[in-house]
This record gives structure tokens, sequence and C-alpha cells, in this order.
């Protein structure tokens, strides 16, 4: 699962017994070593589904990390481009990493000006300036109670007509090595912070879509769902994952 470049044992248990922020703060320089990145077919998909779409005047990445999906939005996106994290070491990962492509960062004919906020998703330190907002492998960190809250605070930054958008992969087959693998982690985080403090955040088996979907719907968007058929299908025809596509009327 991880290169010999990547984080040790020792300091992914580290990590693990820190809080979520501090934990980011320690693996960000590794972070992209890791198989918790976001692939990059997953990224490359949504941004082919999001360019019929745009073009947008301004993207946000909510929970950006090291800065995978900000490059997703300089595809999209003609002004500006902002990240926004709590963790103040994935931020400085981001910068050094994207900040310097192409001469981001200067606008004009080099792409959407881009810039980097470190705040909670939560409390998003935004007015209603953004077009697109997205979202990359961050939604674990948020308890279900959590999302109604997030997902109002993303469609107050939104402009009218503006678009939240993220993918969401299809549940592993009940059974398969991969959905044991996630029962187990979740399991083992819900132990760990049962007994420890302060919390680690991160749940997989915690975000289904119909239930996401309907709360979308119930913060005042307006969800379409589209099939990002460049990474396949199961065998039952259904795509492996899908997009989500919140408007603000």
């Amino acid at each position: 699962m991880f290169t010999p470049q990547g984080p040790t044992l020792r300091e992914l248990t580290v990590q693990a017994l820190s809080s979520t922020e501090r934990g980011y703060d320690l693996l960000a320089p590794k972070f992209d070593l890791t198989p918790f990145r976001t692939p990059d077919p997953v990224l490359d998909a949504v941004a082919d589904a999001l360019g019929p779409l745009g073009p947008f005047r301004a993207g946000l990445d909510i929970c950006c990390g090291t800065g995978a999906g900000v490059d997703v939005l300089r595809e999209v996106c003609v002004e500006r481009v902002t990240g926004v994290d709590f963790s103040a070491g994935m931020l400085a990962t981001a910068r050094s990493a994207v900040l310097p492509k192409d001469g981001a960062g200067a606008g004009g004919s080099l792409g959407p000006a881009v810039d980097f906020v470190r705040a909670d998703a939560r409390a998003l330190p935004f007015r209603a300036s953004f077009d697109l907002a997205v979202s990359f492998g961050a939604f674990g960190h948020f308890l279900p109670s959590e999302r109604p809250g997030l997902f109002t605070r993303v469609r107050e930054v939104l402009r009218p007509g503006g678009t939240f958008a993220f993918p969401v992969p299809a549940p592993p087959r009940v059974g398969s090595r991969l959905y044991w693998t996630l029962w187990g982690f979740d399991a083992a985080m819900r132990a760990r912070n049962a007994v420890w403090r302060p919390p680690f955040v991160m749940y997989y088996r915690t975000f289904r879509l119909t239930e996401v979907v309907d709360e979308l719907t119930r913060t005042g968007f307006e969800v379409d769902l589209v099939a990002l058929d460049g990474l396949g299908r199961l065998p039952d025809g259904a795509p492996r994952c899908r997009m989500v596509v919140a408007r603000r009327p």
C-alpha cells in the first residue's frame, strides 16, 4: 500500500494517536506517497465531467489537503482558485507543490490566480463569491450529524447558480476484501476514539450516497448524479463512481 519513501509504521502510529489536525500536519510531507491521496484517474474523471458545465469564474477546494483538487479547479476556472484546509502542514505542502506550476498564482494568460486559506470547513470564512466548490476524499472527517451544517455553509459561499461537486465511489461488494478492510478500519477508529483523546475523526462507511443526496436537498440544493464512465462499470452495469452535482438555485 505504501512506497518505500512513504510514512513508516511508527509515523502512522504517531499520526493516528494525534488529533485530526495534528495528525495531518505530521503526515503532510509524505501524504502524496500514501493510498489516502485521491487517485489521479478520479481527479481526471471529475475534471472531464466538470468541463462541459463550465467554465467557472472562481473555484473553491474544500479540505484541499496537498492541493490535488486545486489542479482540477485550475482546469475549469478562469479567474481564481482557492484551497482551504485546517491543517497548516497540508497547506504548506500544497503551496510548495501547486504554486510553482506554470506560474500558477499569477493569473492572466497563465491561468487563474491561486491562493490558500487556513480555516475549518464547517466555518468557511467567505461570502457568496464562488461559482464552483469541490471536495475530494474528506467527508469521512465529518460526523453524520455535522454534514447538514457543512452543506449549509458550502451553499452560503456559492453564488446563486453555483455548483458543489464531488465524486462518490460505489460501495464495495458485501463480503469483499475491501468491504472488510473498511469495516475493520472504522471499527478500529471507533475503539481508538472511545479510549483515547484527542479524537481522530475518519470513517469510511458513514458517507452513504442516498443519505447525502437527501441532506443536500434539504439544505436547498438541486442535486443530479453524473456517472464517471471513464472509471468503468461494475458487473451489474452500475458506475464504479458517480459525481454528485449539487446546484444552488
